[in-house]
């Protein structure tokens, strides 16, 4: 008898698990459209120049490989502030931002979600996801003892927001709930709020008095830099204790290096360096410290105004890579049938698009064209180039 005779078997993960399967697809024109990495008009994950540069300068110092203090590279933190709020703002010049470096976004939700956790250990409050969300929001929150709910999101009708739907759900929750939310590039849908939805969803958590916790993995990949943080500013000027989990996985193409940060809105320095402290605590009891390679590349980068410039270009090349396949992918699809209208996809924003494909159409395009989506018919535009696209739409409409 082994101690371990009762452990079961865990499912697949929804992406990783399609993943490994695609890599035992033996079909030479097999198409992965399953995990969000962005790859090049050739389909390959690019290594962006700045990163390059930035390596180069690094291996050059030949520093020793010392451990980070728990809240991560300080150049580093300070690059992230003034790439969510700039430097101008209140929220830097009178010190209330805490940060910390984590483990990428998902590391930045885990730390976040501990701290939260500790903050109302006599009573929890219910952290509410957008229906559908990434999964590991639920996964995240439930391991840190939240009971977690979902609230309406996506309009399967027009590809967008539900967004009266959305302010319903809100009216109905008790003060200090969590609201996780989609800064911007909303995964799965693609389907984002507006800033005048943004605005009114403000308005409302501050009357109820929620705590909304933002999600930014993509910051950059809808419309730009400055206006894909535009949420992040209307909840903090609200007046709103704001949490902010952030990645640079996608933007700096560093996938590998967990390169991620939580940041926390308080109300003075005093209450920042409080929250600092306790994040810190919750990253010992986490990992300790964090890892300083990509850190290093990403502050060097930010911190460099050439550096930083000549970054903002290479993302702009990519943010309008992914507008173009957009365009084109909706062409090919409504051009060769009648039957769906494909044109909510050019309104979505980001890496992903939910095509309302359903779980057997997503079956049957992995099983019989080679084209793998997940099954509930996301599909990542980013992985989309000339030499797939057309393949793609074919076996798209194939299965309608």
């Amino acid at each position: 008898m082994s101690v371990f005779n009762d452990v079961v078997l865990a499912p697949d993960d929804p992406i990783l698990g399609l993943v490994e399967k695609f890599k035992q697809d033996p079909r030479e024109d097999k198409i992965n459209l399953t995990i969000g990495i962005y790859a090049d008009e050739n389909g390959k994950v690019p290594v962006l120049n700045v990163v390059k540069k930035a390596q180069a300068a690094l291996f050059a110092e030949e520093k020793p490989h010392i451990y980070l203090p728990m809240h991560g590279l300080q150049t580093y933190n300070l690059s992230v502030q003034r790439l969510l709020f700039q430097e101008h703002h209140s929220v830097i010049a009178e010190n209330r931002l805490a940060t910390v470096q984590t483990l990428g976004g998902t590391g930045a939700l885990k730390v976040g979600a501990d701290f939260l956790s500790q903050l109302f250990k006599d009573k929890l409050p219910t952290v509410h996801v957008s229906d559908p969300t990434w999964d590991n929001h639920k996964a995240i929150f439930k391991g840190a003892g939240f009971t977690v709910k979902a609230y309406p999101y996506f309009d399967e009708a027009t590809g967008g927001v539900n967004f009266e739907a959305m302010v319903d759900y809100c009216k109905t929750l008790p003060k200090n709930d969590i609201l996780i939310l989609h800064a911007c590039c909303h995964n799965p849908t693609g389907a984002d709020l507006n800033e005048a939805q943004w605005t009114a969803l403000a308005q409302l958590i501050k009357e109820k008095e929620l705590i909304p916790f933002l999600d930014m993995a993509y910051q950059g990949f809808a419309k730009g830099v400055e206006e894909d943080a535009k949420a992040i500013h209307i909840m903090t000027n609200a007046g709103l204790p704001v949490l902010i989990a952030n990645s640079f996985s996608k933007s700096f193409s560093l996938y590998g290096e967990r390169v991620g940060a939580l940041s926390v809105v308080t109300t003075s320095s005093d209450e920042q360096v409080r929250v600092t402290s306790q994040l810190k605590k919750m990253v010992r009891a986490n990992y300790s410290s964090p890892p300083a390679f990509g850190a290093a590349i990403v502050g060097h980068v930010l911190s460099n105004p050439t550096l930083r410039q000549e970054w903002f270009d290479e993302l702009s090349e990519m943010r309008q890579r992914i507008h173009a396949m957009r365009e084109k992918f909706v062409a090919l699809l409504n051009q060769g049938q009648t039957k769906k209208d494909f044109s909510f996809i050019k309104a979505q924003q980001g890496m992903f698009s939910y095509s309302g494909l359903t779980k057997a159409q997503a079956e049957k395009l992995r099983s019989e064209e080679g084209l793998y989506i997940l099954d509930t018919g996301r599909i990542c535009i980013a992985a989309l180039n000339e030499y797939n696209i057309t393949l793609a739409a074919h076996a798209i409409i194939k299965v309608l």
